[in-house]
């Protein structure tokens, strides 16, 4: 019951930021150079937590009057191989994410683009580079 009206919440969350970006791209004209992109991030930002809760009630009522499948969907989600194969995935992501982000911030700096642009993705591949050692020392410890 909670995380229905979790997913139920979220789905709500992402009509009103839907609406509110909208609302904001068609009645403001001047908006200053930071504000420039705060409808469309708003507009990002519902379509997808409405498509998030949407999907997950869906899925929860789909699932709702056949236990059968939804006990198989349980055991495949946590089953070992799976589980292996979803962390081994995630691992070869980050290791190609680590290389765009280095050829990206390179590229940007070749064409001159705003030190501000630049520093953002510094600051973003460093924070990603750190939770990365972060993790590593801490799993090395438990292990």
């Amino acid at each position: 019951m909670k995380k229905r009206g979790h997913d139920s919440f979220l789905a709500l969350a992402g009509i009103l930021l839907l609406g509110a970006g909208l609302f904001l791209l068609k009645t403001i004209d001047n908006l200053q150079s930071t504000l420039q992109a705060l409808p469309y991030i708003l507009i990002g930002l519902g379509c997808g937590l409405f498509g998030h809760g949407m999907g997950n009630v869906i899925s929860r009522k789909a699932l709702k009057n056949n236990p059968n499948v939804q006990k198989r969907m349980e055991i495949e989600k946590n089953d070992e191989r799976n589980l292996a194969i979803s962390y081994r995935a995630k691992a070869k992501a980050y290791d190609m994410m680590v290389l765009v982000f280095g050829a990206l911030m390179i590229s940007f700096a070749l064409m001159n683009v705003d030190v501000l642009v630049i520093l953002l993705l510094v600051f973003a591949y460093l924070f990603v580079i750190g939770g990365g050692v972060y993790y590593r020392v801490k799993f090395d410890k438990e292990m």
